[in-house]
C-alpha cells in the first residue's frame, strides 16, 4: 500500500500522515479489514518519527478509521469505506443548493477548495 502525507507544509507531520491514511481509504486503496503498513514500517517510508506515525493511528483510531488490535496490528475499520459515501452525499446536497442560488461549478469548486484550505 501507498501512503504519502497529505496536507499543507503549516500541519503538523502526524495530521498529514493521518490525511494519508485517510485518502487511501477513501480512494478505496485499502478495503476494510485490511492490514495497514507497521508503524515502524510506514515512519521509515516516510522519514518521519515512529512517534509521528504512532499518534496518526491514535488519531485514525479516535475517528473511527482503523481499529488497533493487540501487538502492532492496524486494519482499517469496517465501517471506514462509508466516509466517502457520505462526503459525496454532502457535495450531492452541496451541487444543488449550490445550482439554486446559480453559482457556476467553478464557484462552488473554489468555495470548496477555499473551505478545504
Amino acid at each position: 500500500m501507498f501512503i504519502r502525507m497529505e496536507g499543507s507544509e503549516a500541519q503538523p507531520y502526524f495530521l498529514r500522515v493521518a490525511a494519508g491514511v485517510r485518502r487511501a481509504i477513501a480512494e478505496e486503496s485499502v478495503a476494510p479489514g485490511e492490514r495497514l503498513p507497521q508503524a515502524k514500517e510506514l515512519a521509515e517510508g516516510l522519514g518521519v518519527n515512529l512517534h509521528t506515525v504512532l499518534r496518526a493511528y491514535g488519531v485514525l483510531r479516535d475517528e473511527g478509521l482503523v481499529e488497533m488490535g493487540r501487538g502492532r496490528a492496524v486494519r482499517v475499520a469496517p465501517a471506514a469505506s462509508a466516509g466517502r459515501a457520505r462526503v459525496a452525499e454532502m457535495v450531492e446536497r452541496l451541487a444543488a443548493e449550490a445550482r439554486r442560488w446559480g453559482l457556476a461549478p467553478e464557484e462552488a469548486g473554489a468555495l470548496v477548495t477555499e473551505a478545504m484550505r
